[in-house]
């Protein structure tokens, strides 16, 4: 089966170290693949200011800045000032990824809300989307985007919840962004969720190295891996790839304020 066009990856992490070998390998797999767009995201200082020079060295790839909920405890001011330069550059998109994590803990709450906050205001003054990153803080997550974020463009990274908790970021104006998990044969709530959210509501990425989907689980992910997101969206919504693909390719425009390819 040819690959369709217009397959994009909207959250992934190339320049980490699994891709040192074989990163120039990697992304023309992806262009094989059909992914003709691809986020950079960062998610502190370094990984931020590679996400930068990552966009700048190819016109298909795009890049967020911000600090995840890890660091929330040595994130001083510094951190920040860097984060809004960077967000200046023409090739950043969106702020992000940025939220809180209950899961791995690496902060106090009170902190990683702190942060949260902060990041959320330095988007809204720069009028660009959030990517958000949430792990065992739902309605915590939910709590601060009601109250800090109404109206202003958002992207729930790599979502993970069942449909009240999609249902309650919808709500807020989010866009839900779809990972490896819903591959995965027993993720019925997820399915549940790829199912009935709005199809302009939807995006796809891989969060690679991280997630990757079925039949590749356990493996390094990459860019080119979209594609199974994108196909098991398509069949869990009984729709052509190629409309799926189309969508999400709007969706993606629209979100980041991509220019349409001529």
């Amino acid at each position: 089966m040819t690959a369709p066009t217009g397959l994009i990856d909207t959250h992934m992490h190339l320049h980490s170290p699994q891709f040192d070998e074989d990163r120039a390998a990697v992304f023309e797999r992806a262009l094989g693949a059909g992914v003709a767009r691809m986020v950079e995201i960062g998610y502190d200082l370094v990984s931020s200011r590679a996400a930068v020079a990552l966009a700048e060295s190819d016109a298909r790839i795009f890049a967020a800045v911000g600090i995840q909920p890890h660091y929330a405890a040595e994130a001083d001011a510094g951190w920040l000032a860097e984060i809004e330069r960077l967000a200046a550059h023409p090739k950043v998109v969106a702020i992000g990824e940025i939220g809180l994590d209950y899961y791995h803990d690496r902060a106090p709450h009170e902190l990683q809300e702190q942060l949260f906050r902060r990041q959320l205001a330095l988007a809204r003054a720069r009028e660009l989307p959030v990517v958000i990153h949430s792990r065992d803080a739902q309605a915590d997550t939910v709590r601060i985007l009601q109250d800090a974020a109404r109206g202003q463009p958002g992207i729930m990274h790599s979502f993970s919840g069942d449909w009240p908790y999609a249902q309650a970021c919808l709500d807020v104006g989010f866009f839900l962004s779809f990972s490896g998990p819903v591959t995965f044969a027993k993720a019925t709530d997820l399915h549940e969720v790829a199912r009935r959210a709005p199809l302009d509501r939807i995006l796809t990425e891989t969060d690679c190295p991280y997630l990757a989907p079925h039949p590749l689980r356990g493996r390094r992910n990459e860019p080119a891996h979209v594609r199974y997101v994108a196909e098991r969206l398509a069949a869990l919504r009984e729709i052509p790839l190629e409309s799926l693909a189309a969508a999400v390719w709007r969706n993606s425009c629209e979100i980041f304020k991509l220019p349409h390819p001529s």
